[in-house]
């Protein structure tokens, strides 16, 4: 984890921002919980059990700011709210999301199958893809399988 908060703070400082205790205690809490996909309202609540001093509007600010360095993807999976999701510093491209339209459970797709499309993309109409994001909404084999015995 260290080495990742040390990364973000290369990250901050090379665009003329610190990291603050605020900003420190706010990834903290994102590489905690990454596989989460918390809300703002979410991290708020978990930063403030680390630092019960900090204000709401200071973790949007810092979720903002971090979203626009592009180490944090802000997300919306149809239902209104934001939610934040840490990017690995590995990570050429955001993993993609398979969303539960009955439970609204979300599972990750890690590997990333549209490089064949970036190219083609790229060849015949001379676009290059910087990023992109793909979720497919469905139903979870568990609401499935659910469905099948009633």
């Amino acid at each position: 984890m260290e080495a990742r908060i040390d990364s973000i703070k290369q990250k901050l400082h090379a665009q003329g921002y610190k990291l603050t205790p605020q900003r420190e205690a706010t990834v903290r809490v994102l590489l905690e919980n990454e596989a989460d996909h918390l809300s703002a309202e979410d991290v708020f609540m978990l930063v403030r059990d680390k630092a019960p001093e900090i204000g709401l509007a200071t973790v949007y600010r810092t979720l903002e700011l971090l979203t626009e360095m592009h180490i944090v993807e802000k997300i919306n999976f149809g239902d209104g709210v934001a939610r934040y999701d840490l990017r690995a510093d590995s990570d050429k491209h955001h993993h993609h999301h398979l969303i539960c339209i009955n439970c609204g459970s979300m599972s990750e797709i890690k590997e990333d199958w549209l490089g064949p499309l970036e190219e083609k993309l790229e060849q015949e109409y001379g676009f290059q893809v910087l990023d992109h994001r793909l979720d497919f909404q469905g139903v979870c084999a568990k609401c499935q399988s659910e469905q099948a015995t009633n």
